[in-house]
């Protein structure tokens, strides 16, 4: 039932088995206790029974460890201790897990524990990664994850770790990369008859800023997670509409989005939501909600002291600084940001320097900072944060071309084909079943083509691409 749907009877289901090993076999009955706690963090706050504190709990008080410890031990008490105790008791724990297991992969050995972690449980190691800010774990975690998958020909776990590969590149501003990944999740998924992982697709959407096609997707997954009960996609879901929407400067949404993401921590992008709602607080004149999300970041970026934590704590402090003090926190910010992966974010950081500039009235220094972010956003096609950076420089008085249609040979082939098939008119239920797809795929196929081709609906489509 979680391979094929991750729903919210999964962690009750899960927990039952456990306790039914549990005098027959100790070391399954742990392993299948950290199949719950991944279960339950999948359903989030639509968990149809125990959430994620019982599972822990149920955890906690369960079978002991073996002696010595292994793999699936050490990260089943340090993921409890986490959800039990809080981030700040459980953030060494939760590091020397993390620690484990990078070395567990790195073993390259024909381990059966190693190999069980990728292949039987589905949510952690990667997401510690990204709740710990360690970009290069996260990467590494994830590139590993496909590797073991694809080795095995493990088609229930490959498009998982397809999807959390795919999201290290949309961080990375490698835009492509984490499309051709997501839709190799996708076919699989669908040829497999599991539900396709929309995750990095609604984040993808978000920073490109294709504002009708993020809309719909999000709002479409949003319907489909309710019915099924894998709440985690709530709060990724809105979460991906406060990037969307601060990066089209609509502060006062992105704020409202940003504040239901926050409402349960869901692991690996509860910190990230944070950063959003911070932004949205401070631009829409509200400090108080700011300044209280600040406090919960600094708890996670503190215990972390990674360069991408004590970037963004220093970018999102900077927000609610004045004078000096704000003009050293993001040249530190930026220099945190420039000494790991996570390129959009650096760009970001200079757009924020650069608006932050300009309103004091330092305009050249303003212009260096707001044609970076410009220039480096447009590169990469997050085209609402390119924009946003456009009308920066407009108003420092600099000349900006609005960035060119794309050319058509960016599209891949199965791109193109759709893209053909929607000027000539077709439905994505044609092109669906023309090319034994779902309407789905078509749709996202579509807000990439839209994207690297600069338009905004499939009636532009007939100005763009000549007629077969």
């Amino acid at each position: 039932m979680f391979s094929q749907r991750r729903g919210g009877d999964a962690p009750r289901l899960l927990l039952d088995a456990a306790h039914r090993l549990a005098p027959l076999d100790t070391a399954l009955a742990r392993d299948t206790l950290l199949e719950a706690v991944g279960a339950a963090i999948f359903a989030g706050r639509l968990s149809a029974g125990p959430g994620q504190r019982e599972v822990a709990e149920a955890a906690r008080a369960g079978p002991p460890p073996s002696t010595p410890p292994r793999m699936v031990d050490v990260l089943l008490d340090s993921m409890a201790g986490l959800i039990i105790d809080g981030h700040a008791a459980g953030v060494d724990a939760l590091r020397r897990a993390l620690y484990t297991v990078r070395q567990e992969q790195r073993s390259g050995a024909p381990d059966a524990d190693r190999r069980w972690l990728w292949l039987a449980f589905r949510v952690t190691p990667e997401p510690l990664a990204p709740e710990l800010w360690d970009d290069d774990a996260w990467h590494e975690l994830a590139a590993g994850a496909v590797g073991i998958a694809r080795q095995a020909g493990a088609l229930a776990v490959l498009p998982m770790a397809l999807t959390y590969q795919a999201c290290c590149h949309v961080h990375a501003g490698e835009f492509d990369t984490a499309a051709a990944l997501i839709d190799e999740a996708t076919a699989i998924s669908e040829a497999a008859g599991g539900v396709p992982m929309m995750y990095t697709s609604l984040l993808l959407a978000a920073w490109r800023g294709q504002e009708s096609q993020a809309r719909d997707l999000i709002e479409t997954t949003i319907e489909e997670v309710r019915a099924r009960g894998e709440g985690r996609v709530l709060s990724l879901a809105e979460y991906a509409t406060a990037v969307l929407h601060n990066g089209l400067g609509r502060y006062e949404d992105a704020l409202a989005a940003a504040t239901r993401a926050c409402q349960y921590e869901d692991l690996g992008f509860f910190g990230w939501a944070l950063v959003e709602l911070i932004e949205a607080a401070a631009r829409s004149g509200q400090p108080a909600a700011a300044a209280s999300a600040l406090d919960k970041l600094t708890e996670r970026t503190h215990a972390s002291g990674t360069e991408w934590a004590l970037g963004m704590e220093a970018c999102s402090r900077a927000l609610l600084s004045d004078g000096e003090a704000a003009d050293a926190l993001y040249r530190e910010a930026i220099e945190h940001l420039g000494r790991c992966r996570v390129a959009v974010q650096l760009f970001r950081a200079r757009l924020l320097y650069g608006e932050w500039l300009r309103r004091q009235n330092r305009r050249q220094e303003s212009r260096a900072q707001l044609r970076s972010a410009y220039e480096a956003f447009s590169r990469v096609g997050a085209d609402g944060f390119a924009e946003r950076a456009r009308r920066e420089l407009l108003a420092t008085g600099e000349t900006v071309r609005k960035r060119t249609v794309g050319a058509v040979d960016e599209l891949t082939g199965q791109e193109a084909q759709i893209a053909g098939l929607a000027r000539d008119g077709h439905t994505n239920s044609e092109i669906a079943a023309q090319l034994f797809i779902s309407p789905r795929t078509v749709e996202w196929h579509l807000g990439n083509v839209f994207s690297k081709l600069g338009v905004s609906s499939r009636r532009h489509l007939r100005s763009v691409l000549a007629p077969r």
